[in-house]
């Protein structure tokens, strides 16, 4: 799957359930990605300010 496609999965995926909070790892899992593709992912929602990480290493939604 093309990469901004995945952005946009994972973005609506964040946007349809207000209150997910997902690890690495448990996205990894989630979205049947590699790890790295995973964190890049991540990475660029981050960037983008949609995502945001708590102190315990999840991310959540920024506005949440």
């Amino acid at each position: 799957m093309e990469f901004e496609a995945l952005v946009h999965r994972v973005r609506e995926e964040f946007r349809e359930m207000p209150g997910l909070r997902l690890t690495p790892a448990q996205a990894t899992r989630l979205w049947g990605l590699e790890h790295d593709t995973c964190r890049q992912v991540i990475e660029s929602l981050v960037a983008a300010a949609y995502l945001r990480w708590t102190a315990t290493g999840a991310v959540i939604r920024a506005e949440s």
